[in-house]
């Protein structure tokens, strides 16, 4: 069976470069992906793993991360679909850098590239519709709505700072090609803004599943697939309990690790 699987590593990669006193590298999917992170900045979480999962698209494709952090979703996935071009963007230059130096610790550096820019000034960071597949994982929390992490990473990483949930979707779709998808998690209590957005852009909601802590509880987030142009239909999948109400992860969470951890998907349409 394949958890998470986070480990916290040594205090130097495996290429002898040392890190930073305040970094770690951990341990991701069993040991197949080695990520550095900041001890108390800016950490991913299950949401990539989840956005990761739920993305769908063919072997060979192009792929673009907006506000990739520690490009942990680009870097899942071009492993699981073996992606012809993979780019991700993010604002931090702190995390611009640490980005970087994980994927010379996977050796990705010539597979997955990282910009450094600002998703509201894609114009003059990427080529318009030049991506099958566009993911983001925004900040989803308004400035005005509780306090903001004195920690600048991840004050960035959760509050509307350098774009809301809107900014992000023009984003997509300046870069998404019109037979492409784009894929987002985003938290369910704010679903109707994400539709409303991806409607007004033309970004019709084609698949959501919604996701749930436990049983017993409401959702807390949502996955949706959208697609530039298409129909109205809308396929809404099972929803997906992360814990079993007693405790430990639900065969369907444990499902998805093991998918992760597995050999490259097959192709889908």
């Amino acid at each position: 069976m394949c958890n998470m699987g986070m480990l916290d590593l040594d205090s130097t990669t495996s290429g002898g470069s040392p890190l930073r006193e305040e970094e770690s590298v951990d341990a991701l999917l069993a040991g197949r992906l080695r990520i550095i992170q900041p001890r108390r900045g800016y950490r991913f979480s299950l949401d990539a793993l989840l956005l990761a999962h739920f993305v769908q698209m063919k072997q060979d494709a192009a792929l673009l991360d907006l506000g990739t952090g520690s490009a942990v979703i680009p870097m899942i996935l071009y492993r699981r679909w073996r992606c012809a071009r993979v780019v991700g963007v993010e604002i931090q230059r702190e995390l611009v850098g640490m980005a970087r130096r994980s994927l010379e610790l996977n050796g990705l550096s010539g597979e997955i590239s990282i910009v450094e820019g600002d998703v509201r000034a894609m114009s003059e960071l990427l080529p318009a519709r030049s991506f099958d597949v566009v993911t983001f994982n925004p900040p989803y929390r308004r400035l005005r709505s509780g306090r903001i992490n004195p920690a600048a990473q991840k004050a960035l990483a959760r509050h509307e700072i350098h774009g809301a949930v809107a900014d992000f979707l023009q984003a997509a779709a300046y870069a998404v090609r019109p037979a492409g998808r784009v894929f987002a998690i985003y938290p369910s209590r704010r679903l109707a803004e994400l539709i409303f957005q991806m409607r007004r852009l033309r970004l019709e909601p084609k698949r959501l599943r919604l996701v749930h802590s436990r049983p017993d509880m409401e959702a807390e987030f949502a996955l949706v697939e959208g697609r530039p142009g298409a129909g109205e239909e809308l396929k809404i999948l099972p929803p997906l309990f992360i814990y079993e109400t007693a405790g430990g992860y639900t065969a369907a969470m444990q499902e998805i690790f093991n998918d992760l951890c597995a050999s490259p998907a097959s192709a889908d349409g």
